[in-house]
């Protein structure tokens, strides 16, 4: 299994998989150009990832700011994950947000309502 390392940009979140902890990382802003391009690389990672391992795995999410496209593309990230957890793969979310952006915990509750595995969201100051 290759590893997944995207370097943070202006528009676009850091993507970091760290196989000892088994922990796909997500963190920064989202609004790039183009979402549907800047994620299909990860979907592909994580649809070949889910398919050779069966292994418990945690996404661990702080995107402070997600344009509607990125929204969609990260429901579509959820979907493959719940689709693993469907199938008996322990899943495990982690979503950090801002206590003082009410938006922030808004958009992390409704992706917590598209999805039946584990999903904690957790208030950190920045």
């Amino acid at each position: 299994m290759t590893s997944l390392d995207l370097p943070q940009t202006r528009a676009t979140p850091r993507v970091l998989f760290d196989p000892q902890t088994r922990t796909l990382t997500l963190k920064g802003e989202s609004y790039p150009e183009n979402s549907f391009q800047f994620f299909e690389p990860i979907l592909e990672w994580v649809d070949g990832y889910l398919r050779e391992r069966h292994e418990a795995i945690t996404i661990a999410v702080d995107m402070p700011y997600m344009n509607s496209s990125s929204t969609k593309c990260m429901l579509d990230l959820l979907d493959r994950f719940e689709d693993a957890y469907r199938g008996g793969q322990p899943i495990l979310l982690h979503w950090s947000y801002d206590p003082e952006n009410g938006r922030a915990l808004d958009l992390a509750e409704e992706f917590k309502e598209e999805v039946t595995f584990p999903f904690e969201t957790v208030g950190v100051r920045g």
